[in-house]
C-alpha cells in the first residue's frame, strides 16, 4: 500500500479508511463514527495553545445561534481573512463540535496558518425549516464583519466554506433569490468553497438522507427545484471552488459536478474543482490538520494566502 495514502496514521487506519471507501454508502452513520474515531486521537495529540478559542459567541438569540472564534496567538500586524466554516449533519443533526477535535480541526487548519477562523452553529430542521440555515449564516456573516475590528479580521476578506448540508446554506446564503432581502447590502462574501456539498434537494430511494431534504425544504416535491442550489448557480459571483469526495454520499459528487458545470456555463469559465482521491464525506473534512495535506493546500491556493 503506498504510504502517501493518508499520511501520519498509522497503517491499521490507513488500511480500514481503504475499505471503506467502496462501501462508503452501505452504512454512512457507522461509517462516518469509524473515521471520527479514526481521525480525533490524531487532532487530540496535537498542542493546541498556539490557537486562542473564544467558544459559543452569540450572534442571534436562539440557543444554536452561537460561533467559535479562533485566533491565532501572538500574531498582531494586518487585518486578516476570515474563514468561516458550516458543519454538516442531514439538515436534522450535527454540531460545530461534533466532539473535542472535530469539526473545530478545521478552523485550527486555517488559524495555525494566520488566518482567523470561525465555526458556526445553526439551527435545525424540522423546528426551523427552509431558509432558517442560510439566514443563520447570513446572521453570522453580519456579526463577523461587524465585529472584524475588534479580533484583527479582514471583513473585506471572508471566505465561506460549507460541507454537506452546511455547504447548501452557505450556497442558498450568497446565491439564492429567495434571501435578497438579506443579502441588500451585499453578501460580504469574498470567496465561496463547497465541500461534499448538498447541492440539490432530491428525496430518491436511495438518498439516505432524503427525510432531510424533506424536513428542510419541504415535503411538496414542486418547490425542491427552485430551492435547490444548482438552480441558481448563476447567481454565484464570487470565485468558487468544489470539492468532492471520492467515496462521496450518494449523488453528493454528481451534484458537484452539475453546480460546476452550470457555473461553468453561466461564467464562460470554469470554476475550481477537486476530487479529493481515497476520502469519503466525512474524512474530506476530518482530516484537515494532519500531515495529509491535500485539500488543505488546494483551498489555500485558491484563496491566494501561501
Amino acid at each position: 500500500m503506498p504510504h502517501q495514502v493518508f499520511p501520519g496514521l498509522p497503517a491499521p487506519a490507513r488500511e480500514q479508511l481503504l475499505a471503506l471507501g467502496p462501501v462508503w454508502r452501505n452504512d454512512i452513520n457507522r461509517h462516518r463514527q469509524a473515521v471520527v474515531d479514526i481521525y480525533s486521537p490524531l487532532h487530540a495529540a496535537q498542542a493546541a495553545d498556539d490557537v486562542i478559542v473564544t467558544r459559543d459567541i452569540a450572534y442571534g438569540e436562539h440557543e444554536r445561534q452561537r460561533l467559535d472564534l479562533y485566533l491565532p496567538r501572538g500574531q498582531a500586524g494586518q487585518p486578516r481573512p476570515i474563514v468561516m466554516f458550516v458543519h454538516g449533519g442531514a439538515f436534522l443533526r450535527g454540531n460545530m463540535n461534533a466532539n473535542a477535535q472535530i469539526y473545530g480541526n478545521v478552523l485550527y487548519y486555517f488559524a495555525r496558518r494566520g488566518m482567523i477562523g470561525i465555526n458556526v452553529e445553526y439551527r435545525l430542521a424540522p423546528q426551523a425549516p427552509y431558509p432558517a440555515g442560510s439566514l443563520d449564516v447570513a446572521a453570522a456573516v453580519a456579526w463577523a464583519r461587524e465585529h472584524a475590528h475588534e479580533y484583527g479580521g479582514d471583513a473585506q476578506r471572508l471566505i465561506l466554506i460549507g460541507h454537506s448540508a452546511g455547504g447548501a446554506h452557505a450556497a442558498a446564503y450568497v446565491a439564492d433569490p429567495a434571501l435578497r432581502e438579506q443579502r441588500k447590502q451585499g453578501h460580504g462574501v469574498a470567496a465561496l468553497v463547497l465541500i461534499s456539498a448538498r447541492l440539490r434537494a432530491d428525496v430518491h430511494a436511495d438518498n439516505p438522507n432524503a427525510a432531510g431534504v424533506r424536513a428542510y425544504w419541504g415535503e411538496d416535491a414542486a418547490q425542491h427545484e427552485a430551492r435547490s442550489p444548482v438552480t441558481y448557480a448563476a447567481n454565484i459571483d464570487v470565485p468558487l471552488m468544489i470539492a468532492v469526495a471520492e467515496h462521496e454520499n450518494p449523488y453528493l459528487d454528481v451534484y458537484g459536478a452539475e453546480l460546476f458545470w452550470r457555473v461553468a456555463q453561466a461564467r464562460a469559465q470554469a470554476p475550481r474543482f477537486v476530487q479529493v482521491r481515497h476520502h469519503n464525506h466525512t474524512s474530506i473534512v476530518a482530516h484537515m490538520g494532519t500531515e495529509d495535506d491535500m485539500l488543505g493546500q488546494q483551498i489555500l491556493d485558491f484563496i491566494g494566502t501561501p
